[in-house]
């Protein structure tokens, strides 16, 4: 089972809906002993920093993270959840993110270029290196963005693929052992999408079967 975190953040539903397109099972919850049984979490979302921290201590998932983290349980951050494993964000200053990598998260400038506040719509990824997750997908992926502010890791070797938009470089997808993060929608991206969903299930199927 993989529990989809129901925080109060938007687009929770979408996610759920895209995997069952793909036959995985999955629960939106909230339950610790849902979340730390499950063979992967997804932290998704849509809305601002600040408060997407707020609701994550509202409902005391902090600490049930970080032991998914513990765990080493497959974990996919999407949109508002690659944002929040970094340490600080522009948008909500003063407010700490999970911390789980090193970074910070950055508001998009354009400067003179003609692109727009927030990127809407299709782009195409530059990926890094070779990864379980976009397996089956091709070296330089269309996925659908909607976001004001990009995250901006600290350590080269987490990032997996990058995407130059306006006059910001944007890390938009990272990975550091069995945590992975997207800043793009997979759930709103077509066949390209449902792939990297598919592969994640699909990791998370080999670590359960791994720890049996």
């Amino acid at each position: 089972m993989i529990a989809i975190l129901n925080y109060g953040a938007g687009n929770v539903e979408s996610v759920r809906h895209a995997l069952g397109k793909i036959g995985a099972d999955s629960r939106l919850t909230a339950e610790r002993d849902e979340i730390l049984s499950a063979s992967g979490v997804i932290l998704p979302g849509v809305g601002a920093f600040g408060e997407a921290m707020r609701q994550l201590k509202c409902r005391g998932l902090m600490d049930c993270l970080r032991r998914v983290r513990m765990k080493n349980t497959p974990f996919l951050g999407i949109c508002i959840g690659e944002q929040l494993i970094f340490e600080k964000s522009e948008e909500s200053p003063g407010i700490p993110g999970l911390k789980y990598l090193e970074g910070e998260v950055k508001k998009i400038q354009v400067g003179n270029s003609h692109a727009k506040v927030p990127h809407m719509g299709w782009n195409q990824l530059e990926t890094r290196r070779d990864d379980p997750l976009f397996d089956g997908l091709p070296e330089k992926p269309w996925f659908y963005f909607v976001h004001s502010y990009f995250a901006q890791a600290q350590n080269p070797e987490n990032v997996l693929a990058r995407l130059s938009y306006g006059n910001s470089d944007m890390d938009i997808a990272v990975r550091d052992q069995n945590l992975w993060a997207v800043q793009f929608h997979p759930e709103k991206s077509g066949q390209a999408g449902l792939q990297l969903l598919s592969n994640f299930v699909k990791i998370c199927q080999m670590e359960e079967d791994h720890a049996r």
